[in-house]
């Protein structure tokens, strides 16, 4: 049974420490919304999103006020819209991304997910109508938020999809070239990518969900930062303990607000994401929290083990406070939004070779990074690949959200503000990887996807 006092001890950790529940995200089903005309279409869409998710803020806002816990994002999630552009008779995909627009704008949120496709074993002619207009779809509107899923342990990965993934980013940044390349940082490319994430850029309602549900993502790297330089001097099993229970104190706020969450808008609860997500903040950096491990940078040698340690604790402590956790729930690494990657890649003691290491035993991958405005579509298309084999290979999900900031190079930074942060563009390998990623096809699945 949960209740307030489950809670009171988070309230040093709310006032000094950062934690606040990052997101509620409220899943919507858009099957009922299929037709082969897409301006009805899209009205519906606009209909269906906007009566569901009517009280969606108004809800979070009063729990938020009523137990002093803030939650920073209000948002929607829905079902992979190239399911309803399969149905469409036109290709014209995009309108259904300015109704998706028009309803996060109407109901206050600031972003909106599920513009994607899952085409990890091949595209129908709907998936390929939405990817090839992304770039379009994207610097047209501001809160829609897009993925595709490009493998997955059981199929392999889909090269054909990634080679006009590196393409379509390369547009992405032309289009919205005034704007720091923002259409970047609004897609991310996966490999098992999961049905209830709550954090965008990827979140989508999964086909395998009911027909709406409540999933919520909690934070707190500044309250584990604290927790361990409190602990003081201590061997790292007991360090993986102190991380343990600090983990759990935070999901179980999670748990809470996601509970009353469900409860107040009749919608059943989905999970709770306990991922720890940093923001541009001083004193709210995963980065941080490695560097209070004793690394004198992250990025150093050791950084690798310091984040396994990490991702695991969190994961241990976590499922203890919540018989739902599911989404990512882990640490994030997101360049532009952690204030000490920030620094350590500004002052070149973390690289992206060093980054995409990392990946092999955090939450997600490759986020947020920028890199020079005249990268090669085939060089975006080997990042992908490179961090989508490390998922595949390792059954997990990876992601990546690269930006080549249009007319950029090494040094300068982009800058988005709010959550989103700052950047230094960072130098990637030159080498070509052309010939490789012009063969296309698929890479088959590992042996171990062989399970039955």
């Amino acid at each position: 049974m949960i209740n307030s006092f489950d809670i009171l001890e988070t309230i040093k950790m709310i006032e000094e420490e950062h934690l606040d529940i990052r997101t509620v995200t409220m899943g919507i089903s858009l099957r009922d919304c299929c037709g082969s005309d897409i301006e009805r279409v899209a009205d519906r869409v606009y209909d269906k999103v906007t009566k569901t998710a009517e009280k969606l803020v108004q809800t979070a806002d009063g729990i938020a006020c009523e137990y002093g816990i803030p939650i920073v994002n209000k948002r929607v999630s829905v079902t992979p819209v190239s399911l309803l552009a399969d149905a469409c008779e036109s290709s014209d995909v995009p309108v259904l991304a300015r109704a998706l627009d028009r309803a996060a704008e109407t109901l206050g949120i600031n972003f909106i997910g599920g513009y994607g496709a899952l085409v990890h074993k091949g595209m129908t002619r709907g998936d390929k109508n939405l990817i090839e207009t992304l770039p379009e779809a994207l610097s047209e509107t501001e809160r829609v938020c897009s993925f595709v899923n490009v493998a997955t342990t059981r199929a392999g990965i889909n090269m054909d999809a990634v080679k006009t993934l590196g393409e379509l980013v390369c547009r992405m940044a032309y289009l919205t070239r005034e704007r720091e390349s923002v259409a970047c940082a609004k897609f991310v490319a996966f490999a098992n990518a999961t049905e209830d994430n709550p954090f965008m850029a990827g979140a989508f309602h999964g086909v395998g969900e009911g027909e709406a549900v409540i999933n919520v993502g909690v934070s707190g790297p500044g309250v584990v930062h604290k927790a361990i330089k409190r602990a003081g001097d201590v061997n790292l099993t007991d360090l993986a303990e102190v991380v343990k229970r600090t983990a759990f104190k935070i999901t179980r706020a999670g748990q809470l607000v996601a509970k009353t969450a469900a409860e107040r808008l009749g919608i059943p609860f989905g999970i709770v994401d306990l991922s720890l997500a940093p923001t541009p903040a001083i004193g709210d950096s995963v980065a941080h929290i490695l560097e209070e491990m004793g690394l004198s940078s992250v990025g150093s040698h050791g950084t690798t083990a310091a984040l396994a340690l990490l991702n695991d604790a969190v994961k241990k402590g976590g499922v203890m406070a919540s018989p739902h956790v599911g989404g990512l729930s882990g640490a994030f690494i997101p360049v532009s939004e952690d204030a000490g990657m920030i620094e350590a890649a500004s002052k070149g003691y973390l690289s992206f070779d060093k980054l995409e290491a990392m990946t092999a035993v955090c939450s997600v991958g490759l986020d947020m990074i920028a890199i020079p405005g005249d990268t090669p579509p085939e060089v975006i298309s080997a990042i992908i690949a490179d961090e989508i084999s490390i998922g595949v290979v390792n059954n997990k999900t990876t992601a990546v959200r690269v930006i080549p900031a249009y007319g950029k190079g090494v040094g300068d930074f982009v800058n988005y503000g709010g959550l989103l942060g700052e950047a230094p563009v960072m130098p990637i390998s030159t080498c070509s990887p052309k010939k490789f990623i012009s063969r296309g096809g698929r890479i088959p699945a590992p042996i171990h996807s062989q399970r039955n």
